[in-house]
């Protein structure tokens, strides 16, 4: 979960920012991971990563804790959106949002491994596993009927992860700044596009002054000098 020194946001943005590019391999341009399913599990701090991932993807995600304190952190710093108390509850919110390819996050207050269980029991197939999900012999199970685990992607060569504080002058147009910065990002990068016009929604309070997108040197330094002209009046 998000760290409230600079530095910390910034590496967790970035560990976000890989899981959702291991995500973004099957993104659809109109709805991205609408309609999909995750199965994330225990809600550690690198499951609590790769549900921003999906929120920001537009996968539903479905996690389980059976420990208070964690469940109401995180719903707290608005990882989950619901938190309830069995499979049943999770499943009617789960096919409502799935149906309208919506992004949800559930967590059930539940060992994952029970949950799991019931999963299977219920004939509940996930679509794409956190890699400690699949330590269950569910986990195998979920994998062998086509379920895909994520992990995140090494950043390419070339390309750096650049994470802006959106400047002073900016702060009455956010919107304005957001759609410089879109500017700078080729319409048919779809995936780096909608990371930029959603990730502020799911990144935690910490990172909402924060904007953020992998690009080339090239395209950073232009970015760069073209904020730096372009201020509002």
């Amino acid at each position: 979960m998000l760290l409230p020194e600079q530095s910390s946001i910034e590496q967790e943005l970035a560990a976000v920012y890989r899981l959702y590019s291991a995500l973004a391999r099957e993104l659809n341009p109109e709805f991205g991971l609408g309609g999909r399913l995750l199965f994330a599990g225990e809600l550690d701090p690198a499951v609590c990563r790769l549900i921003r991932a999906a929120n920001i993807a537009g996968a539903a995600s479905l996690a389980a804790s059976a420990d208070a304190a964690v469940q109401r952190l995180a719903i707290h710093e608005g990882v989950v959106d619901f938190l309830v108390t069995s499979l049943d509850e999770a499943l009617r919110i789960l096919k409502n949002e799935i149906r309208k390819r919506q992004a949800v996050a559930v967590c059930v207050a539940e060992t994952p491994r029970t949950l799991a269980r019931q999963m299977a029991e219920r004939g509940v197939q996930p679509d794409l596993l956190a890699p400690s999900a699949t330590e269950a012999a569910e986990g195998a199970v979920f994998l062998a009927q086509g379920a895909r685990r994520v992990e995140a992607e090494p950043q390419p060569e070339g390309r750096k992860f650049l994470v802006l504080e959106i400047p002073a002058a900016w702060a009455q147009r956010i919107a304005e700044f957001d759609a410089l910065l879109a500017e700078s990002v080729a319409a048919a990068n779809y995936a780096n596009r909608r990371w930029l016009r959603l990730s502020p929604r799911y990144l935690g309070p910490a990172a909402r002054r924060l904007r953020s997108l992998e690009c080339d040197e090239e395209t950073a330094a232009a970015l760069m000098k073209r904020i730096e002209q372009a201020v509002p009046e």
